[in-house]
C-alpha cells in the first residue's frame, strides 16, 4: 500500500512539473516579434527549436536575393543542420515560389529566392532535421517593424528580462 502511495505522489510530481515546465519554455510569435533576433530576422519557435529566417531587407523589387535560416535550441545555442533538410514557400501577392534551403555551416540553411522586401511577404518553412520529424514555422517578416532594445536586457525592459535566464532541458 505504501509503494503504491509513493509511485502515485511520484507520478503526479512529475506530470505537474512537465506541464509547468511546457508552459515555461513556449514562446509565441508576439513574444519574438517583441525581443531582436540574434541576426537581424524573424524567429518562430516549432517543437524545439528556433528558426530565424533573415531575407534581405531592402530589396524594393522582387528579384532574387538571399535567405538564410539559422537553428537554435531555446538556449539559442546552435543546432547543426547536417544531415537536415528545409524548404521554404514564399508567398507575395498572386506569387508564389518554393526554395531548396541546404545546410551551412554549423546551424544554418542557405538559398536563394525571388521576393521584393515588403509588408505583404508570407513564408513557410519547413525544416526535417537529421532522424526526427518534419517541423513548420510561419513568418511575416516584414509586416511590422521590431521594437526591441539592442541592449542587454535591463529592470526596464521586462520582455527581455523575463527571458535572460538559462533554460536547462
Amino acid at each position: 500500500m505504501k509503494l503504491s502511495k509513493f509511485v502515485f505522489t511520484a507520478l503526479a510530481s512529475v506530470a505537474i512539473s512537465a506541464a509547468s515546465i511546457g508552459g515555461a519554455y513556449a514562446h509565441d510569435d508576439k513574444y519574438f516579434d517583441s525581443i531582436k533576433s540574434p541576426n537581424g530576422g524573424q524567429t518562430r519557435m516549432a517543437g524545439v527549436y528556433h528558426f530565424e529566417l533573415v531575407l534581405a531587407p531592402d530589396s524594393k523589387t522582387a528579384k532574387e536575393n538571399p535567405v538564410t535560416v539559422y537553428v537554435t535550441d531555446h538556449a539559442n545555442k546552435g543546432i547543426a543542420t547536417k544531415g537536415a533538410t528545409a524548404t521554404l514557400t514564399l508567398v507575395q501577392g498572386a506569387k508564389k515560389s518554393t526554395v531548396e534551403l541546404v545546410p551551412e555551416g554549423e546551424n544554418r540553411f542557405v538559398g536563394k529566392a525571388t521576393y521584393a522586401s515588403n509588408a505583404n511577404l508570407k513564408g513557410a518553412l519547413t525544416v526535417t532535421m537529421a532522424g526526427k520529424p518534419a517541423e513548420q514555422a510561419r513568418f511575416t517578416p516584414f509586416a511590422m517593424v521590431k521594437k526591441a532594445s539592442t541592449k542587454p536586457a535591463d529592470k526596464g525592459n521586462t520582455k527581455e528580462a523575463e527571458h535572460a535566464h538559462e533554460h536547462k532541458h
